[in-house]
């Protein structure tokens, strides 16, 4: 096995012609050669033709678990409470499981011990993110209002009790919550009720 080679790689995410490349090899055997590593589980197929060895995946920092994330479905953002435990504003600890919101489709990806997690949203509301550090992530108050809005619609479910309100601009809130439905708005207003915020 020459995965050593793979691993001595810059590079986090490998395409086919890495890896041919790296290995000295044609497109077609780099093809088979993959397939041969993801069967020993030396190498991870993350999308069709991007790999990541095992060895770095195992050793890859948060943000760059948020990179992959964003690779693995495009296109795509960090959200709910993923992204607001990356920004200090819930107690709750999503300890493995990368939350994203995307636009194909809904759909759950588990590499090891990682579970990436997307929840489809409507194109109008796929906005309020920004690039940081090599991965789109939702600002505070969108990852809220994702949450809020899949929340109310019984497709995701949000400890608000973990939430830390005041870190949050609730006017900010309230105009992404102005371009969702009626049953998210009365949701919010109880949420303002019941948290005092």
């Amino acid at each position: 096995m020459r995965t050593f080679e793979l691993n001595k790689s810059e590079k986090i995410i490998l395409s086919v012609e890495d890896i041919s490349k790296l290995l000295s090899i044609n497109k077609e055997s780099a093809k088979v050669t993959a397939n041969r590593y993801i069967q020993s589980k030396q190498l991870i197929r993350l999308k069709r033709n991007f790999y990541i060895t095992s060895a770095k995946f195992e050793k890859l920092k948060e943000e760059e678990y948020f990179s992959l994330a964003n690779m693995m479905q495009v296109p795509s953002y960090i959200s709910l409470t993923t992204a607001l435990s990356y920004y200090n504003i819930t107690t709750q600890q999503t300890q493995g499981i990368i939350e994203s919101i995307a636009l194909k489709r809904t759909a759950n990806i588990k590499i090891k011990n990682f579970e990436f997690k997307y929840l489809l949203i409507k194109k109008d509301l796929y906005s309020n993110f920004i690039l940081e550090n090599k991965f789109f992530i939702a600002v505070p108050e969108k990852a809220l209002a994702d949450s809020i809005y899949l929340t109310s619609l019984g497709r995701y479910n949000c400890d608000f009790e973990a939430i830390s309100f005041e870190k949050i601009d609730k006017q900010k809130v309230n105009e992404i919550i102005k371009r969702t439905n009626n049953k998210t708005k009365l949701f919010w207003q109880s949420l303002c009720k019941r948290y005092k915020i």
